[in-house]
């Protein structure tokens, strides 16, 4: 039996207008994300991977509302969030907390990083004293002696080191979910495995939940469970990660794959399964939007919009892409046995 999602996101949509002329009037919206549904179950580390632009970030965003989406529905462990029956926002980031890309520009170049990570339970109600004894215990799990590094400021540390104090205070009042935003795109390679194996520990001593959102598909294999594949704002592909990497169904996926650097040569891809850059998200493709960069396209593409579907042999594997649901009119689709995934 499935557990019953975490966080359970349905609809949600966010289009930032663009403004232009002498009056800076709305000449078009942005559609950063659109109609996005996904679960995260408790306990699970769901991946989101996808190009430049896909919309990875603003999501993070919508889902702490730290930007207010225009549509959609987000709830934890079934409660909505916001309005006046639903989860507060302060309820909200009790439970759930961020790690942004930028580890010198998320803390507070004024402070000793200690008081950066006690600052979260002291807003919350915690005494001073016992803020700051639950800020060094935190710093000293994230690998930070708390005699060495509790007093300095952000400037004095490494990059890596940083981050690592702010996944500390991330983790200062207690949430069940953490999002990583590319929290390890920005380090050397060697410090970033260093902070790979930190979440891995942090999830298991303190029961955690991530949505780790990378580039690096490399990284997103090592430390997900699940992982979600956007592409200009939409989820094109969900699944387990180990199906997911031996079995790609949307061509979007296939193709990012077979970027992937590698050692060996019966593995390099010679001819490219996508080209040129992605549509311009003002005025996206009609139908499925990856279309235009897809040898495989035919007139149902362009006229209709794909459906995110269980795939036939996979109950908890789908992908948005004609070929893969049955009767579609596609000329490589199955005769049938494909659901829509709700």
């Amino acid at each position: 039996m499935t557990a019953a999602p975490l966080v359970s996101v349905r609809n949600l949509t966010k289009h930032f207008p663009v403004k232009g002329g002498v009056f800076r009037r709305t000449q078009g919206v942005v559609q950063a994300v659109d109609a996005l549904a996904f679960d995260l179950l408790p306990g699970e580390t769901l991946g989101v991977v996808g190009e430049s632009g896909c919309g990875k970030s603003t999501m993070a965003r919508l889902l702490m509302r730290l930007t207010e989406p225009d549509a959609g529905e987000v709830r934890f462990a079934g409660e909505a969030i916001g309005g006046r029956a639903g989860l507060s926002l302060r309820d909200l980031r009790r439970r759930m907390q961020m790690v942004f890309q930028d580890s010198y520009a998320s803390l507070n170049p004024r402070l000793p990083v200690v008081m950066s990570v006690a600052y979260g339970p002291f807003a919350h109600g915690v005494r001073r004293a016992k803020a700051l004894e639950r800020a060094a215990t935190l710093l000293e799990a994230v690998g930070l002696e708390p005699g060495l590094f509790a007093h300095r400021y952000p400037h004095q540390l490494s990059g890596g080191q940083r981050q690592r104090v702010n996944i500390a205070r991330a983790l200062a009042i207690e949430p069940r979910v953490v999002i990583l935003d590319e929290a390890v795109s920005a380090l050397d390679k060697s410090v970033a495995a260093q902070v790979l194996n930190l979440l891995v520990d942090l999830k298991e001593r303190f029961r955690l939940t991530y949505l780790f959102i990378s580039h690096d598909l490399g990284v997103v294999r090592y430390l997900s469970d699940r992982v979600l594949v956007m592409y200009l704002g939409k989820v094109v592909e969900v699944g387990p990660v180990a199906e997911v990497w031996a079995h790609p169904r949307h061509p979007y996926t296939r193709a990012l794959l077979a970027a992937m650097p590698t050692m060996d040569p019966s593995r390099r891809t010679t001819e490219a399964l996508v080209s040129g850059d992605p549509p311009n998200p003002i005025n996206p493709p009609s139908g499925c939007r990856f279309r235009t960069r897809c040898r495989f396209a035919e007139e149902v593409c362009a006229r209709r919009e794909p459906p995110l579907s269980t795939l036939p042999d996979a109950t908890d594997h789908t992908a948005a892409c004609h070929m893969l649901a049955p009767d579609t009119g596609h000329s490589l689709a199955p005769a049938g046995g494909a659901r829509e995934s709700r």
